[in-house]
C-alpha cells in the first residue's frame, strides 16, 4: 500500500494529523520561526537591492519590524489553526 500523498490530514505524504497537541504546537513555532527567518532574509535583500539602485539609506531594522514579525505571526496562526483543527478532528473522532 503506498501512503497518501494528497488528502487531510497528509501535508506532502507526511501524516500531519497523527500528531499531538505538543508536536502540532512545536510544529506551528517551527514554521512561524521559519517564515520569520525567510521574511527577514528578503526584506533584507530588498532593502539592499533598494538602498544600491537608489542610493539612499533605508534602516534595515525594518525588514523584520515590516517584514519579518508579521509574515512569522502569519503563518503561525495559520498552521496552528490547521494542526489544531486537525488534532480537535481526531480527538473528537476518539470520544
Amino acid at each position: 500500500m503506498t501512503p497518501r500523498a494528497m488528502g487531510q490530514g497528509y501535508f506532502f505524504g507526511v501524516p500531519v494529523g497523527d500528531l499531538g497537541w505538543f508536536a502540532s504546537l512545536l510544529m506551528s513555532v517551527a514554521v512561524g520561526f521559519m517564515g520569520f527567518c525567510a521574511a527577514t532574509f528578503l526584506g533584507i535583500v530588498g532593502i539592499g537591492i533598494y538602498n544600491g539602485s537608489t542610493h539612499r539609506s533605508v534602516d534595515f531594522a525594518l525588514s523584520y519590524e515590516r517584514f519579518g514579525v508579521p509574515a512569522g505571526l502569519l503563518l503561525l496562526v495559520v498552521s496552528l489553526g490547521y494542526l489544531g483543527t486537525l488534532w480537535v478532528k481526531r480527538q473528537m473522532r476518539r470520544a
